[in-house]
């Protein structure tokens, strides 16, 4: 989305990487003035999906760059609203998600009965908002939230290459040939 809305030509974002830049326009922005349906609203899993919310907030801003007749590239004069309202889905999204595998959890007996614990990670937990909305979500079912300071919640595709650093140091569970390895790019 960030992409999509051209920040990085923005006056106040052009540094930022891109949740930041919308999670810094998303503070003086209007949930309100746009409202984008939540994805996966008809599953009842606790799988996320972003790509039908993403199609929804390309077609709206479009829809707004006709209206102010800009062109794409351009900076939107409700960049801060559109920012705010994805932030807002976004967060009610995982909200949602979360607070349905917590209920699985807590059905099914796979997390102790006290002291159960939402720990959350990666880009994401660097974002405010949506780390205050899991925070009331996990007081509210009295979970413990545990998130890494911001400075260390960075792309996953670092976790994972870091935890790859790691257990090819300890030697656990790497494989030196490929050979078998069945794969199947999506």
């Amino acid at each position: 989305v960030a992409r999509r809305l051209s920040l990085r030509k923005h006056p106040e974002c052009h540094s930022m990487a891109g949740g930041q830049a919308i999670e810094h326009l998303a503070r003086t922005g209007n949930q309100e003035q746009l409202v984008f349906r939540l994805p996966m609203k008809q599953y009842r899993n606790c799988s996320f999906s972003f790509s039908g919310l993403l199609n929804v907030v390309n077609n709206a801003i479009a829809q707004k760059e006709k209206e102010e007749g800009i062109q794409e590239g351009e900076i939107l004069s409700c960049v801060e609203d559109v920012a705010a309202a994805v932030q807002h889905a976004v967060a009610v999204h995982i909200m949602q998600r979360t607070y349905r595998a917590m209920l699985f959890c807590m059905k099914n007996s796979i997390l102790p009965p006290k002291n159960a614990t939402l720990v959350v990670s990666g880009g994401v937990a660097s974002n405010q908002y949506i780390r205050k909305g899991l925070q009331n979500l996990a007081d509210t079912n009295d979970f413990a939230l545990l998130c890494p300071p911001p400075r260390l919640c960075t792309d996953n595709g670092v976790m994972i290459a870091w935890n790859g650093i790691e257990r090819l140091r300890a030697g656990l569970g790497v494989l030196h040939r490929t050979d078998g390895i069945r794969y199947e790019p999506k």
